[in-house]
């Protein structure tokens, strides 16, 4: 049979496109290193209307100079820009909708403009393509969302575009190798430029400009948790977590998310965990970055291993001190990678235990709430049950689920906090107010973090609430009422029927798991201030400033 003759195909336009783009740009340059007085004219140049253009927020470090440059171009030669970032940190990301140099957005979390997010959603500045997971934004960046150029950021660069990123290395190896290898323009803001880098984290042909910036690149120590901020009613909380959960369940790998909650948990281990008996039987394996606040327990011999998502400021010399715990490289330094930690998170791991703004009576959650368009950073990775595990653990398979012989174990996912929040706002509610709030923005479903099918685990100061042990909707909804407090979920159920949760293990309050009220106090934790830490460390921990009180 003939073949139908086609017309000739171009199969290099985006080679020759990105040739053009450096060419053009090419005034601004001295062999890789860009003017950083003239940074804003060579944007003008490189980037067309249009473009794709992935941006180095990051949950922690945040490539500021770059994002001030762009947030600075004459938007009637820089317009419509598709911007495809992981967290909206800084103001500069939202002044680029605001002055029309972006128009469409992706990305997985906003909480520090969450508000001002909301704000120009509603006034119509900027088109949401989705709130994504962190996992999947990178995901799709090699598959639909490939970018034109990437503005990144690290510690240092040779002169060959060799990057240094140190500690907090996080999403910038995954960015660059997306446009890298797509014939897409790597930007990379470094602190540095010297002869010769510690380490090779990016290697130089992935990288085309480099621009060292006039000041180092922010980094935000998001997982430092003062000790002093640790109450009670947390302390109580994180008994009934290690006495309920983790011990039940025999959890050795885990994350833990953002929060007092979990950080009580951690600074348990070395006083009530020993008591218990639980060194060496719980919580030796973990995907987290290096919370201050686990210092007492890694002294203490209780932790293994810590796989970090990245970095945390003032922790850079105790981790290179530890090198049997954390994974660092021949320089002594962390080699952290927040897509392989989500990974590890999601399918390495036998628990996830964070907390969230709202929840409702079927245990679903989200941190978007009235006037507030947060996201979920990678809560939704972590925070659900993969389908995809086979390998089995104790945790695991003791939520063992199925019908024979098709049967699997579960993930442990665990919700924890007060039943009210500062200010006196319900954490649990009959409906979230994520759900108007996507009807409002014109979202296909509503913006929900974790569904409340994935959890199994709710805890509170009321109690613990088994919700995989549940036999229909109506009971986990009953048990989730049974530890939400005051609050108008709370108030559906009646004592009668919360003992009957508790005798068929649906529910467990605090003597029920042998947990003395009276025995929550402050003098518990390990440490009850950074300066503690700072001691526990050996001196090897430095916090930043706004952590010092002495």
């Amino acid at each position: 049979m003939a073949r139908t003759k086609v017309a000739t195909r171009d199969w290099t336009r985006r080679r020759t496109a990105k040739r053009d783009r450096l060419e053009r740009v090419r005034p601004f340059v001295s062999g890789r290193v860009l003017d950083a007085g003239r940074m804003g004219a060579a944007l003008e140049a490189l980037l067309r209307p249009g473009d794709r253009v992935a941006l180095e927020g990051d949950n922690q470090k945040q490539a500021d100079f770059l994002a001030e440059a762009l947030a600075g171009c004459d938007p009637t030669v820089v317009h419509d820009l598709h911007l495809l970032i992981s967290s909206i940190s800084l103001r500069e990301h939202l002044d680029l909708f605001e002055r029309g140099v972006a128009r469409r957005l992706d990305f997985a979390y906003a909480g520090p403009q969450s508000v001002r997010m909301a704000q120009l959603l509603a006034d119509g500045k900027v088109e949401v393509g989705a709130i994504h997971t962190y996992v999947e934004l990178y995901a799709r960046m090699f598959v639909d969302l490939i970018p034109n150029v990437a503005l990144l950021c690290a510690e240092q660069a040779d002169r060959d575009g060799n990057l240094f990123t140190g500690p907090s290395t996080e999403d910038t190896p995954t960015i660059a190798e997306a446009v890298a290898f797509s014939d897409g323009v790597t930007v990379v803001q470094v602190n540095e430029i010297v002869d010769e880098v510690p380490r090779v984290d990016i290697p130089g042909d992935w990288v085309d400009l480099i621009v060292r910036s006039p000041r180092p690149f922010a980094l935000e120590p998001l997982f430092t948790r003062d000790p002093r901020h640790i109450g009670q009613v947390e302390i109580l909380m994180a008994m009934m977590t290690l006495r309920g959960i983790y011990e039940r369940h025999g959890v050795t790998t885990l994350n833990h998310g953002i929060g007092y909650d979990t950080a009580a948990i951690e600074l348990l281990l070395p006083t009530y965990g020993e008591e218990l008996g639980l060194r060496g039987k719980i919580c030796r394996h973990w995907a987290l970055n290096p919370h201050p606040t686990l210092i007492p327990a890694i002294e203490s011999g209780w932790v293994e291993s810590v796989h970090c998502f990245g970095g945390e400021p003032g922790t850079e010399r105790y981790v290179a001190a530890r090198p049997d715990v954390f994974f660092t490289g021949r320089d002594g330094s962390l080699r952290s990678n927040r897509v392989l930690c989500q990974l590890a998170g999601q399918y390495a791991v036998d628990l996830f235990i964070g907390s969230s703004l709202q929840i409702d009576g079927s245990a679903n959650s989200s941190t978007v709430t009235e006037g507030r368009l947060s996201g979920f950073g990678g809560a939704p990775n972590m925070g659900h049950d993969p389908h995809g595990r086979r390998h089995p653990s104790s945790a695991w398979l003791s939520l063992l689920t199925g019908q024979a012989p098709a049967l699997r174990g579960r993930k442990l996912v665990a919700q924890i906090t007060q039943t009210f929040r500062s200010g006196g706002d319900p954490a649990f509610v009959e409906t979230l107010d994520a759900v108007p709030v996507g009807k409002d923005a014109s979202m296909p479903i509503p913006p929900i973090m974790i569904y409340g099918d994935d959890v199994s685990h709710v805890v509170t100061e009321e109690g613990v609430a088994y919700l995989y042990q549940a036999s229909s909707l109506a009971e986990r909804r009953e048990a989730v009422a049974a530890v939400a407090g005051a609050t108008a979920i709370g108030r559906e159920i009646d004592e009668r029927r919360v003992a009957e949760l508790r005798r068929d293990g649906l529910v467990a309050l605090p003597e029920d798991l042998k947990v003395d009220v009276r025995r929550a106090k402050r003098s518990l934790l390990a440490a009850r201030s950074v300066e503690d830490l700072v001691a526990w460390s050996g001196g090897l921990y430095d916090p930043p400033a706004r952590f010092r009180t002495w």
